[in-house]
């Protein structure tokens, strides 16, 4: 885990080198240490505020993202949910650069009318503290059930759904959900993608990432990458430790083609 310091340090050069204005903090539930496992929940929190505070200080946008996974419904931890984003929203009512995603990847057979379900009770917990913060709302199979919100949507202003790409599996049959969606007048946020394999893991596969990053440039659709560490994996951008100032030595393959990808289309 990196400090503050070099979380503000870090984000100071991606903003400065790599042109990326938004940085997304996920905060895991169901899983070993997460916020409705054994994990310790102020220890958590502090590490979500360090990364907020490092965020605003660069003028960024920052995403703080209830991390559903393993969980697979987020009705599951639903009252958790109520309690995190209701303090976090009510200590950042004020700054307009965070935006809340309040559940991940529904999965596991989870229905559009649960996640809407589930919508309904967080979302005004945030808009009671936050009354125009930006909500980033999860969609069916792994954010990738775009169509289900187009046919049914909520009835709430400021909202956006997420779909989420991982280019190496998923390709043209999702790029056209995702402009079928928006051409419907859906708004979409990709607050998750890489350019390796669904696992994270394997090869860049730089021919399909490409096609999707000048998709979502013509249609104006935000993206954030997974991930920002340097974990043993395809997807992660770092090859080693350096967490303040990376040279293009300290980056993975996912790292340098994002890295050249976004220098070239600023």
């Amino acid at each position: 885990m990196v400090s503050a310091v070099r979380e503000r340090r870090l984000f100071e050069n991606l903003k400065r080198d790599w042109g990326i204005n938004a940085v997304r903090i996920a905060m895991y539930c169901a899983e070993s240490g997460g916020y409705c496992t054994d994990g310790n929940k102020e220890q958590l929190k502090k590490t979500v505020r360090d990364g907020i505070d490092a965020a605003v200080k660069n003028d960024m946008y920052v995403i703080v993202d209830w991390h559903t996974l393993s969980d697979n419904d987020p009705n599951m931890h639903v009252d958790e949910a109520k309690e995190f984003f209701g303090e976090i929203a009510n200590e950042y009512a004020d700054v307009p650069n965070v935006l809340y995603e309040i559940c991940n990847e529904p999965n596991g057979g989870t229905t559009w009318a649960q996640v809407k379900r589930y919508a309904e009770q967080v979302i005004p917990v945030v808009r009671a503290r936050a009354k125009d913060a930006v909500v980033l709302v999860g969609t069916p199979n792994w954010c990738q059930g775009i169509e289900a919100v187009t046919a049914d949507p909520l009835s709430v202003d400021n909202v956006m759904h997420t779909v989420h790409f991982y280019a190496a599996d998923h390709g043209q049959w999702l790029r056209d959900k995702v402009v079928a969606a928006i051409k419907a007048g859906t708004p979409v946020f990709v607050s998750e993608f890489g350019a390796t394999a669904a696992s994270g893991d394997g090869g860049v596969d730089v021919k399909s990432a490409d096609a999707w990053l000048d998709m979502l440039d013509k249609y104006d659709v935000s993206y954030i990458i997974w991930n920002m560490s340097d974990k043993h994996e395809g997807s992660a951008l770092f090859a080693t430790n350096e967490a303040r100032d990376p040279i293009e030595s300290d980056l993975s393959a996912e790292g340098q083609w994002y890295r050249q990808y976004l220098r070239e289309h600023r």
